[in-house]
């Protein structure tokens, strides 16, 4: 009875991994608020302005580069021998920041942190992605954003209880948490089976069989992923590695991940995570009201919205959420610009109301749809062989415009109420009508399957073909009406004739290879 309440071990394997995505949280949580503590500038002293932009963004910069070539790595010795060391550089680096004792060990422990996260966030969703069966697998690749979500909130909550403590205790104390939970992730990787689909790639089809039952796959899949999986494994260098994402039989798929991965930050959804309270007084509240609106109830409000958003990520087409979600996305940012440019925005009324309530419906939304298909998408859309290489560059491209928008969005604010609005809103648009055109659907279809969309016309020449096909209907269209003429005289069908049903049809809009 025990066991069938007991989840399947893919899934505890799935919610163990994720744990690198609940430290990125709270660390995206904690820090504005460790910052702000009194307790904290009495022992550091007080940054300035840019030199705080720069200690809370460098952890993104320093990403960039480990989150490219990572992917290189988990295909040469496999995922989790990758995420463990990038765990213990996040751990040594919540460690050193823990004990700073000045600004410039906090800056070079954030560093080291930073180029932790990088190696293992992009490969964590390519475990899970790789070890999901085709039923869950939108759910248990949304974990890493769920958890990401729930650090956020956890994080906040850390802070808000350790300041009431009359030491520099108050702010060390949360990168002691992140330290234990990196102790955790660890641990968790150490005990987990490999990536079967890697193991299978690499030739090792007696220990991908052994890890498919300790992870409790079902027999069916199971059999169809040793039969249609077969050693693919390639000894590139890091350069050579990085070209053949370029090749053309991977083009389309590699940008399509680029695209995705690096406009999901730079909708601006960074701007509001980081300068919630900045934007929040700009409206016109008080700094104590921004404080809790922005901290408290926006954290609280986007892990609530988190839970429906990956539980149903597998209800929910790919396609019709990210679209969706962008449309909402950019309608929020442009009435947000478009009441600023207008001058109404003021201390009182209804239209500072207008724009809190806009930007909460930007986070929420944000966190149901492009949060969590973007890094899902990314992931099975590349085939097994490149499929860590590939997530992880752009990963990598993720965390430079991570960082792009923590920098940039405080100039732009300050420089124009409405201009960094109009921006944003602009480039979530723009996003929204390249994945209409170019975005196949891929929720319920195997690994597998998902490529063969990939090898369709693009938009291009799926309207040439549409083009092609009216014609030949007209064409068609007099010996049709004749064969009709001579079937309801005769009742008999000749097998030369041709039905309308059996021209050409267009073929669905995908993404050329």
């Amino acid at each position: 009875m025990a066991s069938k309440l007991r989840p399947p071990k893919y899934v505890l394997a799935s919610v163990a991994v994720s744990l690198g995505g609940l430290l990125n949280g709270f660390d995206t949580g904690s820090i504005g608020a460790i910052t702000s503590m009194p307790q904290f500038i009495q022992s550091l002293g007080k940054f300035s302005a840019s030199l705080l932009g720069f200690t809370v963004s460098i952890i993104l910069l320093t990403g960039t580069v480990p989150s490219v070539f990572a992917g290189h790595l988990a295909d040469k010795y496999g995922r989790l021998k990758i995420i463990i060391p990038g765990a213990i550089l996040f751990g040594t680096g919540a460690l050193i920041q823990g004990t700073s004792f000045s600004q410039a060990q906090l800056i070079v422990g954030r560093s080291i942190g930073g180029f932790g996260e990088g190696i293992f966030l992009s490969i964590m969703s390519t475990y899970i992605c790789e070890i999901a069966p085709v039923r869950h697998r939108g759910t248990l690749a949304g974990l890493p954003q769920f958890m990401s979500v729930t650090g956020i909130s956890l994080g906040y909550f850390t802070c808000y209880g350790s300041i009431h403590i009359d030491s520099s205790f108050a702010w060390r104390l949360p990168f002691v948490a992140q330290v234990i939970l990196s102790a955790l992730f660890i641990w968790c990787c150490f005990v987990l089976p490999e990536s079967p689909r890697w193991l299978q790639v690499q030739g090792k089809g007696e220990e991908a069989r052994r890890a498919l039952e300790r992870l409790e796959v079902n027999a069916i899949e199971a059999e169809r992923l040793m039969v249609t999986m077969t050693g693919q494994a390639t000894s590139l260098s890091p350069w050579r590695s990085f070209l053949l994402l370029f090749r053309k039989a991977y083009r389309q798929r590699t940008i399509l991940a680029l695209f995705i991965l690096g406009m999901v930050q730079l909708s601006g959804i960074d701007a509001i995570l980081y300068y919630a309270p900045i934007l929040f007084k700009q409206a016109g509240l008080s700094s104590a009201n921004a404080s809790f609106l922005a901290s408290g109830v926006s954290g609280i409000l986007m892990l609530a919205i988190s839970v429906p958003g990956f539980l149903l990520a597998d209800k929910w087409g790919r396609r019709t959420s990210a679209i969706t979600g962008g449309v909402i996305l950019s309608g929020c940012m442009f009435l947000i610009g478009a009441l600023y440019a207008s001058g109404v925005v003021h201390s009182f009324g209804i239209a500072r109301w207008v724009v809190i309530v806009s930007v909460f419906a930007f986070g929420l939304t944000y966190c149901a749809t492009w949060g969590i298909v973007g890094k899902i998408y990314a992931s099975e859309i590349q085939p097994d062989h490149t499929r860590a290489a590939a997530t992880c560059v752009a990963q990598g491209l993720g965390f430079f415009t991570n960082w792009l928008v923590a920098i940039l969005a405080p100039i732009l604010l300050e420089a124009s109420s409405s201009a960094a609005y109009f921006l944003f809103g602009a480039l979530a648009l723009g996003t929204v009508a390249v994945l209409v055109a170019y975005m196949p659907e891929t929720r319920g279809r195997t690994l597998e399957d998902i490529q063969e969309a990939f090898h369709r016309p693009s938009l291009s020449a799926a309207m040439t073909s549409f083009g092609q096909s009216l014609r030949m209907r007209k064409r068609q269209a007099p010996a049709e009406g004749m064969e009709l003429e001579s079937r309801n005289a005769t009742g008999v069908e000749t097998s030369s004739s041709l039905s309308l049903g059996d021209a050409p049809r267009p073929l669905r809009l995908g993404v050329s290879s």
